[in-house]
């Protein structure tokens, strides 16, 4: 499966990354191309994410986006004497400094030896980087412009001559990550008060981040909330309303409100209100709502009640899809126990060869067909599949058994290669169980069909093509992906098609 050996360039890269990065370049690309169309399959929390979009958009609601970058001030305004607990579950956003990179006449001798003809312009450049007139992206391509080396030149130039560049330290300075959708609400509604016309309805689906002590089953540090407002002559029963419309939209019909015993500073008091489903055999709770306090709606210049609902996307979508642990809906290529169904594995089954013209595919038909119709005569025998058209020629196809007292097919030719339960197994026609993919008989002929074609081709008066005792898959004309194949050593599932096929193709081409 891999194209190149990934512990030997693994381990130059780690004793040389540059080098590394330079040989590699032919390795970077392939030479196929991926197959586009047909149907992928969406991640099933942006599944539920798209329908709460739609749900909320049936009821009337405007999408917006809400700042993700909130300022502590914001946050304190919102609390006021919560802000701590609130900021406690916040991430700070951190930078590298701009360090002051100084170059004594001491350092400038070494940069001379270094081969830096013009220290003052390399001085310069590392003054503008302080003062951030260029990014950090631009640095090395500056300082290399600066000293006429290369841009790996100037690596090693300020690996080896700046080391306070590679000992910064990331400094934190009044900006988080929005930790509930509410704090970017107060923003937005403060510039649409007055501009828009009430009642205004407007929705958010996005991330929010909290700083959660560890990720477990039932906590990430980065989840989706999806989240409304309604500001204007409303009331609380406009909470209910919403929610339970919207949750309607998701299939949970029965629902019941009750005060949330924790009472965020910026809603009213007892106006916070938890919205419980029905789920399974018991009430699981899926969103909160309530009033936003009019003394802080004040601090944003608001003059009118707004209602707020808001809900965990992840909670929805671990209902929705009955899924017991966050991290494995959210991230199942780290927490989930590697699965493939029948339908994957069955996907990845193949034929080997395979005839490229309609007329090939034809032949190929008639020869499985005339097989499963006398697959039980008695030798010595020879039914005509095919008489037709062939890459230019005149064909005549048949299938022939020689051998007196034999059968014209053996008993393994008739069977039906099919997964199920994680194994691929050659299966009697009136057996069959699991997802079928193909019968031996028409694997075994589609081979036979490519291989005339050659003959054909290649200017051949006569063919003749025999399987005999099948002992894998390459003997029926299939082959596995190597996923697959994996996925089965490690499950110890088995590979079984053998068996006596015994299957002979003479053909006159003229």
């Amino acid at each position: 499966m891999g194209l190149w050996d990934s512990r030997e360039l693994a381990e130059l890269a780690r004793k040389d990354f540059d080098r590394a990065w330079r040989e590699s370049v032919g390795l970077a690309q392939g030479s196929g191309k991926p197959e586009l169309g047909g149907m992928g399959r969406a991640h099933p929390l942006f599944d539920t994410v798209q329908r709460l979009r739609q749900a909320y958009i049936e009821l009337g609601f405007e999408e917006v986006v809400n700042p993700i970058l909130i300022e502590e001030k914001e946050v304190r305004r919102q609390f006021d004497g919560e802000a701590m607990a609130v900021l406690d579950r916040c991430f700070y956003l951190a930078g590298l400094p701009r360090p002051n990179v100084g170059i004594s006449a001491e350092r400038a001798e070494r940069l001379r030896e270094a081969g830096v003809r013009d220290v003052e312009k390399l001085r310069q450049v590392l003054h503008a980087y302080k003062k951030g007139r260029f990014t950090g992206d631009e640095l090395l391509y500056r300082v290399a412009e600066a000293a006429s080396i290369d841009a790996d030149g100037a690596l090693r130039l300020l690996q080896e001559h700046f080391p306070e560049l590679q000992e910064l330290k990331p400094v934190a300075g009044s900006l988080t990550l929005r930790s509930h959708m509410t704090s970017g609400w107060f923003l937005t509604l403060r510039e649409l008060y007055g501009k828009r016309r009430l009642p205004l309805k407007l929705f958010s689906v996005d991330r929010c981040f909290r700083r959660e002590q560890r990720e477990d089953a039932t906590h990430l540090r980065s989840y989706h909330s999806a989240s409304c407002v309604v500001m204007g002559d409303v009331g609380l029963e406009a909470g209910r309303e919403v929610a339970a419309k919207l949750l309607e939209r998701l299939g949970f019909t029965e629902l019941k409100f009750r005060e949330d015993e924790k009472q965020s500073k910026y809603y009213a008091p007892g106006t916070q209100t938890e919205v419980y489903a029905r789920h399974g055999r018991g009430w699981v709770e899926v969103a909160t709502f309530g009033m936003y306090s009019p003394a802080v709606l004040s601090l944003y210049g608001i003059e009118v009640p707004v209602m707020n609902l808001g809900m965990g996307v992840e909670r929805i979508a671990m209902l929705l899809h009955g899924r017991e642990d966050v991290r494995e809906l959210v991230y199942p290529q780290f927490y989930s126990e590697w699965r493939l169904s029948d339908e994957e594995i069955a996907d990845m089954l193949r034929l080997v060869e395979v005839p490229e013209s309609g007329e090939g595919r034809k032949v190929a038909q008639a020869i499985a067909r005339t097989v499963r119709e006398h697959a039980h005569a008695t030798a010595p025998c020879r039914f005509l599949a095919y008489e037709g058209r062939l890459m230019g020629r005149h064909a005549r196809v048949w299938v022939a058994e020689q051998e007196e007292g034999k059968r014209l097919a053996g008993p393994a030719a008739l069977n039906v290669i099919a997964v199920h339960d994680g194994n691929v197994l050659a299966f009697p026609p009136e057996e069959a169980k699991g997802v079928e993919k193909v019968s031996c008989a028409m694997a075994v002929s589609m081979r036979f069909a490519a291989r005339l074609e050659r003959a054909a081709a290649s200017g051949s008066g006569s063919f003749r093509d025999r399987v005999g005792m099948a002992k894998s898959l390459a003997d029926i004309n299939l082959e596995l992906d190597e996923v697959a194949r994996n996925y089965i050593t490690s499950k110890e599932k088995r590979i079984k098609v053998g068996g006596p096929v015994f299957l002979s193709v003479e053909a006159e081409l003229v």
